[in-house]
């Protein structure tokens, strides 16, 4: 399906441009904590970004948003797909891709994820099945698997919104670019070899972009040395969206013309594989203020939702804009919290309009590693999630319980 992007498809929505009306329906009908995804800015994001890279095959990178509408959408749009582990790949084949628009790049796969991987090869054999590690490809050819084969290269050249991101030049993270050619090709004798990958990590804007065509230099110029040919060179993705309410949304054109210019000449295909510009400013997290405390050095407001519910706060001293729905007043300085018995449970400092218990307030940008992340912690069920498209909107999950939470928990037998 071709790309079209049209006047009315800006390169990056603001929390602004969410209908207050739709949101204040959606928390009275859903209840709150409630995450909201809009499918159809899905497609808008999917359409620039596939614009700006026409002769290169998109990956959606899965582990960003792995609701199945999410992932029939993009793939109804003709994108592929990026994989991190035995349970994506399951649901990217249940969300309707075929074996050759999907890659399974583990780190370190435990041998269960491996086992899942080499069975899910045989029935789609198309799959492109990309290591890390010598270990890796060892471990491949024990369990009897000799299709599509990938290498993971660490080039050296990281980059990111946080350091805990920064995968290109973590040793974790592929195998070392002076090894990956032998290695490569010694691996050509049991494998189908097909491609090269490399990622410097994730938000990558600004200043991190030097690094981010360094690394794709790198991955043209070892590319050029590597018999046999390669069908692909995956460069990663990454690519940054604005989090805060005056950033500037990233230049996507000069970032694809930077990156053709630095692959330089191949026969191979190009691969990107972005994940939160596709759906980062796709949805937002309701929460309603519960509790409006006077502090000495801070007005503090109480949500429903914490950590457990959007962790990048706390996790990665991530900013996420929030304001009020609907609330008028003069705009006070907050410290929004959640119900967590940590300290780092909050989301940082706000200014809201005149913050009152029963509030409901928007936080933007919650479409990427939002519910992925969510969890358990202090026995709190996970929030509910649901999609908009147009004027139709549906549950993509419901809402947990407390029942939900123990559902896994038996009484010991003892032997």
């Amino acid at each position: 399906m071709s790309a079209t992007v049209s006047a009315d498809n800006p390169p990056v929505r603001r929390l602004s441009d969410w209908s207050d009306a739709r949101l204040d329906d959606l928390a009275d009908e859903y209840d709150t904590p409630l995450y909201v995804i809009d499918l159809e800015r899905v497609r808008e994001n999917y359409a620039r970004l596939a614009a700006a890279f026409p002769d290169a095959d998109v990956h959606f990178a899965a582990k960003a948003n792995t609701s199945r509408a999410v992932l029939e959408t993009l793939e109804a749009e003709g994108a592929s797909i990026e994989c991190a582990s035995a349970g994506e790949t399951e649901r990217a084949f249940a969300a309707g891709f075929e074996g050759e628009r999907v890659h399974y790049t583990a780190v370190n796969p435990p041998g269960i994820d491996l086992d899942r991987a080499v069975e899910l090869a045989a029935d789609h054999p198309g799959l492109t099945v990309t290591v890390g590690a010598a270990d890796t490809i060892d471990r491949l050819a024990e369990r009897g698997y000799d299709g599509r084969l990938c290498l993971r290269v660490n080039p050296g050249v990281g980059a990111g919104h946080h350091e805990k991101v920064r995968t290109g030049a973590d040793a974790k993270f592929g195998v070392p670019y002076d090894r990956a050619a032998s290695l490569l090709e010694s691996a050509a004798d049991d494998f189908d070899v097909v491609g090269i990958h490399a990622h410097a990590g994730s938000g990558i804007s600004g200043d991190d972009l030097g690094n981010h065509r360094e690394l794709v230099s790198r991955m043209g110029e070892l590319a050029r040395t590597i018999d046999p040919d390669l069908e692909f060179v995956d460069v990663g993705g990454g690519f940054g969206v604005p989090y805060h309410p005056d950033d500037p949304p990233l230049d996507l054109e000069s970032v694809a013309d930077a990156t053709r210019d630095a692959l330089g000449d191949l026969d191979a295909t190009l691969v990107v594989e972005p994940g939160r510009y596709l759906v980062a400013d796709a949805g937002v997290l309701l929460t309603r203020v519960n509790t409006v405390k006077e502090a000495p050095e801070t007005t503090v407001v109480g949500v429903d939702a914490g950590m457990t519910a959007l962790v990048r706060p706390a996790l990665y001293d991530s900013y996420h804009h929030i304001r009020s729905v609907g609330a008028d007043g003069q705009a006070v300085e907050t410290t929004v919290a959640g119900p967590i018995c940590e300290s780092s449970d909050t989301f940082g400092t706000h200014l809201l309009a005149d913050p009152t218990r029963g509030d409901l307030l928007a936080v933007g940008n919650a479409g990427a590693y939002g519910y992925e992340m969510a969890s358990q912690y202090n026995s709190r069920p996970r929030p509910a999630v649901v999609v908009v498209d147009g004027d139709r909107t549906g549950v993509a999950h419901r809402r947990e319980t407390h029942a939900d939470v123990i559902a896994t928990e038996t009484e010991v037998t003892w032997e």
